[in-house]
C-alpha cells in the first residue's frame, strides 16, 4: 500500500459511549470516479498513485493509522426530537491536520451498515453521492464554509431504493462531524460527564476563546448566522436542516435534498419530504434560531444553576435574529455594490427582491447581470425595475469600486438542480463527461468562461426539477 493518510485521531480516544466501533463493508468491484488530488494535498496525503486507491476509498480495505467508528447523534427531524441517530450509514476513518493547520474528519458515507443503522442497509446509490460530490465542491470555489468531497467510487453493488440502482461511496471531509444532535443526545440521557466530556472537546478543536457554555453558545451562533446568510445570499436552500444536520464548526453539512433557486421566491422549497415549508429558503433565518436554541436547551444541564440560566439563554437566542439580519444586510449590500450597507439600503434590497418575485425572475442571473448589465433582461416589464435602477444607480455613485464587489458577491454559475439531476442520469447510465464537466466549470463560479455560457441558462419547463430527495 503506498497512499498514506497522516492520521492523527482524538475523536477515537473519547469514551465508548460516544461511538461505536466498526468497519465498512467491503463491496463487490470498486472502482474510482474522481479523487480530489488538490484536497488531498491539503490533507498530507501521499500515494495517491496506489492501484489499490479505489479499494481504500470504498472501504474494502483500511488506510494504516486509521481508527474506524460511527459517531452517535440525536436530533429534531421536522420538529420531532428522535433519541437516537447517529452515523446509520457513514464511518469515520479518522483526522489529519492538514497543511494549514486545520484539524479535519475522514469519513466514508455509504459504507455499510452500523449499530445505528436501525432498518437502514448503510448504502448510498450514486445520485447522492455525485450531488453531494458537485455541490459541496462548487459551495466551497463560491466561498461557503462547507464539508469537502474527497474521492467517490462506484461500488459494484445494487442498491434497493424505489428501483435498484448503482451503489457508490462518498469520502467526506470536515472540520468535524459534531452536531447539535451530539450534545442533545447525552442531555436527553442526562449524561452530563459525557456532556462535559463533549463539550470540553468541542471547545479545544473548534472555540479555544470559549470560556464557559454561554460563551461559546455565542460562538456557535455567529458562525450559524453567519453561513445562513451566505447561503441565501446565493440563493441556496439546504432542504434539511435538522438539529442532526446542523454541525457545530458553523461549515455546511448533509447534502440531501438541497438545490439553489432559479426564479427567486422566498417560499421556495425543492425537499421532496418538506410538505409545509419548515425548510424553504426564507425559513432558514428562523430555523437556525430555533436550532441554536436546543442546542442552549442541551448546555443548560452544565452550568452551575441551570433553572436560573434559562433566562439568560433565553435573552441571548433573542439575539441571534438581529446577528442574521446584520449579516444578510452585508453579503445583499455586497451583491448590489455597497460596501457598508445602512438600514435604508435594506429597503433597496427588499424593492428589487419583490421585482423579482413578482416577474418570477432568475435569482443568480438578475444579480449577476448587475455587474454586466443584463439584469433589465429578465423582467418582461422592465418598467418597475428602471424605476428601482435609477434609485439604485444614484446610492452606488459615491461607492468605490461597486463593480468590483458586485463581482465578487455574485456568481455566474451556480450548481442548478436540472444540471446535476442531467448529470447523475448519465453517470447512472455509465457516462461521467457530464460530472467532469460540471466539477471544471463549477470550480471557477465568480468567472466568466464562454466554454460554459450554457450552464448560466435556467431550466426550460421541461426540465424544471420539482423535488429534490434525502440522500438514501
Amino acid at each position: 500500500m503506498t497512499l498514506h493518510i497522516p492520521f492523527d485521531n482524538s475523536y477515537a480516544a473519547l469514551p465508548d459511549t460516544f461511538y461505536a466501533r466498526v468497519k465498512p463493508e467491503p463491496v463487490k468491484a470498486p472502482s474510482l470516479i474522481a479523487i480530489n488530488e488538490p484536497l488531498a494535498r491539503d490533507l498530507g496525503i501521499d500515494g495517491l498513485d496506489d492501484p489499490n486507491l479505489a479499494a481504500l476509498f470504498a472501504g474494502n480495505a483500511i488506510p494504516d493509522g486509521a481508527s474506524p467508528l460511527a459517531q452517535l447523534y440525536a436530533g429534531h427531524q421536522f420538529g420531532q426530537y428522535n433519541p437516537q441517530l447517529g452515523d446509520g450509514r457513514a464511518i469515520l476513518l479518522g483526522e489529519t491536520i492538514g497543511t494549514d493547520g486545520i484539524r479535519r474528519d475522514i469519513q466514508l458515507k455509504g459504507s455499510g451498515r452500523t449499530p445505528f443503522s436501525r432498518m437502514g442497509d448503510g448504502r448510498a446509490w450514486l445520485g447522492p453521492v455525485l450531488r453531494e460530490y458537485v455541490v459541496s465542491e462548487a459551495m466551497h470555489a463560491l466561498g461557503v464554509p462547507t464539508t469537502r468531497a474527497l474521492a467517490a467510487v462506484r461500488t459494484g453493488d445494487v442498491v434497493v431504493r424505489e428501483r435498484p440502482l448503482p451503489g457508490a461511496v462518498l469520502t467526506r471531509v470536515a472540520q468535524s462531524h459534531l452536531r447539535v444532535g451530539t450534545f442533545q443526545v447525552f442531555a436527553a440521557r442526562g449524561e452530563t460527564q459525557a456532556l462535559q466530556t463533549l463539550f470540553e472537546y468541542a471547545v479545544a478543536r473548534h472555540y479555544p476563546e470559549a470560556t464557559d457554555p454561554a460563551s461559546f453558545l455565542d460562538a456557535v451562533m455567529r458562525r450559524q448566522a453567519a453561513l445562513v446568510a451566505h447561503w441565501m445570499s446565493l440563493g441556496f436552500i439546504h432542504g434539511v436542516m435538522n438539529t442532526d444536520n446542523c454541525s457545530i464548526s458553523g461549515e455546511t453539512i448533509d447534502y440531501g435534498p438541497c438545490a439553489f433557486m432559479d426564479s427567486y421566491h422566498p417560499e421556495t422549497v425543492y425537499s421532496s419530504i418538506d410538505r409545509y415549508g419548515r425548510y424553504s429558503y426564507a425559513a432558514q433565518a428562523d430555523i437556525i434560531v430555533w436550532n441554536m436554541a436546543q442546542l442552549a436547551t442541551a448546555l443548560l444541564s452544565l452550568m452551575p444553576d441551570p433553572e436560573a440560566s434559562v433566562e439568560a439563554f433565553t435573552t441571548q437566542i433573542h439575539t441571534m435574529p438581529e446577528m442574521i439580519r446584520a449579516e444578510w444586510l452585508q453579503r445583499f449590500g455586497a451583491k448590489i455594490g455597497i460596501a457598508d450597507p445602512t438600514p435604508e439600503d435594506a429597503a433597496l434590497i427588499g424593492d428589487l427582491l419583490t421585482l423579482m418575485q413578482t416577474a418570477e425572475a432568475d435569482f443568480t442571473n438578475t444579480f449577476r447581470g448587475l455587474v454586466d448589465g443584463t439584469a433589465r433582461d429578465q423582467f418582461a416589464d422592465p418598467t418597475g425595475f428602471d424605476h428601482w435602477s435609477e434609485a439604485w444607480q444614484s446610492r452606488i455613485a459615491s461607492e468605490d469600486d461597486p463593480k468590483g464587489r458586485m463581482s465578487a458577491a455574485n456568481p455566474v454559475l451556480i450548481p442548478r438542480n436540472h444540471q446535476i439531476e442531467a448529470m447523475i442520469t448519465a453517470a447512472v447510465g455509465g457516462d461521467d463527461a457530464p460530472f467532469a464537466r460540471l466539477m471544471a466549470a463549477y470550480a471557477t463560479p465568480y468567472g466568466a468562461n464562454p466554454d460554459f455560457d450554457d450552464l448560466r441558462s435556467p431550466p426550460a419547463p421541461e426540465e424544471v426539477v420539482q423535488a429534490t430527495f434525502c440522500g438514501t
